[in-house]
This record gives C-alpha cells, structure tokens and sequence, in this order.
C-alpha cells in the first residue's frame, strides 16, 4: 500500500498558534509499513523507543504494528503500559530499589547495566514473577495487571568496544561510556551463571542516524565477544540508532542481519530504531518576532533552541527549514535565533528569497523526535503546542496546549 504524503505547506493551517509541533499521520503511516515490512520478512519485533517519540495520542495508530515501547525510567514504562498496552521494554543505566519496584510492576523485559545491578536485583525480580503468577488466575497477558504475562524477561546490556558514532556524545560505545557491560567484566562466568541469574538475553547498541551497514559490523563484534552465550538464551536487542525510514536505507542488509542471527542462535530479535519510526512526520512552526541588525541580520523568532530544540546546540545540528537555503545561497542571509536571554541561543544561519519581516511564520523540519521529548521551560518560555494531522483528511486537531501552570509546577 502507497501513502499519499502531502507537501507541508499545503496542510498546516494558516491560523496556526505558535510555537507549535504538528505530526501528520500520513507520514507515521508510511514509516510503519516500511517497519513492518521488515517484521513481516524476518519475524522481529520493533519497538517504540520512548525517548525518541512519546506522543501518545499517536500510540492507537503505532501498536497496531510495533509490538510494544522501550523505556529509560519508572515514568516512561508506565506511560508505556497505561497508552502502548504492548511489551515493555526498560533499560537504566542504573535502578534505585524504588526504580525496581515501580518498574516491575510495568515492565516485560528488564535489561541491567552492570553485574552489580543484576545480583542485587534478581531476587527481587523472581519474587515479582512469582507473586504476579500467584494472583494472575486469568489476566490476560496486555493488561495493566499483568502484561508481561506475569514474568519479567531478564537482560544484560553489553558494550562490544566497538565504535561506529561520529558524534561522542552520542557514542555509547566511546572511551570511558558508562553505558554496557564489557566483555572483561563476563570474565569467569559461563551460560550457565547467567541462566541461574535469570538471563534470558543480551541487549547492544552502538549506532546513531545510521545506515545497517555499521550494525553489521558491530554484530560481528559482537558475535566474537560474546557469540558464546547467545545459542544460550531466548532473545537479543539490537538496540537503537537504526535510521530503516531514511530514503537510500539499506533494508536488505537490515533483513539479513536479522535472518541470520534469528537462523543461527535460534534467537527473536528486537529492534528499537528510536526516530525511525517519527523521521520526517512532524514540523516546529514558529514566528518571526522581530529583525535586528548584529554584523548581519538577525530573526528573533517565537521558539528557542535551548528550550524547545536543544539538539540543536547539544548535537550540534541545523535543522532544514522550509522554502530556506544555505547562507549566501539564495538573495537575503540571515541568522535564525530564539527569543531567550541565552546568548548562544542560536538555531542557524540561512538564506531565503526575501527578507524576513514580523509575523512570517517559519516552518522547522522533521522535529517529531527528541525535539518534542527534550523540551524544557528555561526563562519560562512557554512550551510549544502539540497538534495532530488527522490520516486521509488532513483534519487539524490540537491535541496539548501549555501555560503558566505547567512552568509552575516543575519549581517550588
């Protein structure tokens, strides 16, 4: 089935409030045949990563084909229960017993950091699945009750030293990263002691906006470190970074990769491609407030990359921006900047055809992931609005607006 995408300008409606964040269904749908056309090839299951997408007024559409969510704290696996209703997946790169409690009550899979982490927490984790089976009487396994079929899968994240990120901060596997266990800390321990802790699989990850050709080389990284274990266990993560919606993306290799792991090891595999599953569905709309003059012009506009597209000064990155072009490539240059007191509060500098002036609306590219879960309120900027884009007809729907109240409460 082919989606029928529609250009940007065409759908956004011209009274839109702004700063705002639109999401066109249209778009979540083409991704997601692309996603489960490699579920439907090889038998894996994809899942929503939290911490990239967490619009869950979009979650009734997404379940239909990803098999659950993966999430990073107590809150985003219950978020993931209460509105996916799937599998739930939850790494930490460390747990309080609080964490553990909350999150045993939500979650399907457990995946741990550190031997430390695993030791102290097995117990615990069997005790749950024994009192969760002892009152579970008929539950059925997607409840809130229990929808992790009343046993909580456990796994151990592995740091296969084995680098393919070109931005370090967004390298897991980069010197000194916190993130997995490494294969001198396996040192001494078989199979067998990790059946009797209760593994069950490994998780990796290792990528970011990228293509499969780098996962094929960290799987064979992986294979050689721990290859050992895996004819062992039930499943395997390959974790997130996987860029499967991107146009060019190499589906075949994604495929064999799987194929070949699931034939070898008798394994299900996991994949969480994090922003694959929102790239290029959602827009930021802003306004221009005002044009200063500093050495060259200046747009200050109703957003702000420190507090509604911090990846922006964090990656760092410049987002596209519609009907714009590189600085000095079209007739007017300018400098795009947010409305905060920040003085690197600066998004970019770019051309279009005519200058800007006060009320031109400008309209951000693909921001449906990270930039809509990382927002924040510094200076008590308002945050952004978050609309929706109904399938087929276009129908705008705002779905969340944010005031004065929702800075309040985050203080004291």
């Amino acid at each position: 089935m082919s989606i029928n995408v529609s250009p940007w300008l065409d759908i956004l409606p011209p009274d839109l409030p702004t700063p705002c964040f639109v999401v066109d269904e249209d778009r979540l749908l083409a991704n997601l045949e692309i996603l489960d056309s490699v579920q439907e090839r090889t038998g894996a299951k994809i899942l929503l990563a939290l911490k990239g997408f967490a619009m869950f007024s979009t979650f009734p559409l997404l379940k239909k084909v990803l098999h659950g969510a993966c999430a990073s704290s107590p809150h985003e696996a219950r978020l993931a229960r209460e509105e996916f209703g799937r599998e739930v997946h939850t790494f930490a790169a460390g747990y309080s017993d609080e964490d553990m409690r909350e999150i045993l009550q939500v979650s399907d899979h457990v995946v741990f950091n550190s031997f430390a982490q695993l030791e102290r927490f097995a117990p615990l984790v069997k005790a749950a699945g024994e009192a969760a089976n002892g009152v579970a009487g008929n539950v059925s396994s997607g409840s809130a009750q229990c929808g992790r079929n009343c046993k909580v899968e456990i796994g151990l994240r592995v740091n296969p030293e084995h680098s393919e990120g070109a931005t370090p901060i967004y390298d897991p596997c980069s010197p000194g990263s916190r993130l997995g266990i490494r294969l001198a800390d396996f040192a001494g321990r078989s199979a067998q002691d990790l059946l009797d802790l209760g593994v069950s699989g490994l998780h990796f990850h290792t990528l970011c906006e990228q293509d499969a050709a780098p996962l094929a080389r960290t799987l064979a990284v992986v294979e050689e470190k721990f290859g050992h274990y895996l004819p062992h266990l039930k499943w395997i993560n390959f974790g997130g970074g996987h860029h499967i919606t991107r146009p060019g993306y190499d589906l075949d290799l994604l495929c064999s990769c799987i194929e070949r792991v699931r034939a070898k090891y008798g394994l299900n595999v996991y994949v969480e491609p994090g922003e694959a599953v929102a790239l290029n569905t959602g827009v930021l709309v802003s306004t221009v407030l005002d044009v200063v003059q500093a050495d060259m012009p200046v747009a200050i506009l109703d957003t702000s990359a420190a507090a509604h597209m911090p990846d922006v000064l964090e990656m760092p990155y410049r987002p596209g921006v519609i009907d714009s072009g590189e600085a000095g490539e079209k007739a007017w240059t300018c400098r795009l900047a947010g409305k905060s007191c920040l003085a690197g509060d600066v998004i970019g500098e770019y051309s279009f055809d005519e200058p800007l002036n006060p009320g031109d609306r400008l309209v951000f590219l693909d921001m449906a992931h990270y930039s809509m879960v990382k927002t924040n309120t510094f200076n008590g900027l308002g945050l952004p609005g978050i609309a929706l884009l109904k399938a087929g007809t276009h129908e705008f729907r705002m779905v969340r607006s944010f005031g004065y109240e929702d800075f309040r409460m985050r203080l004291s």
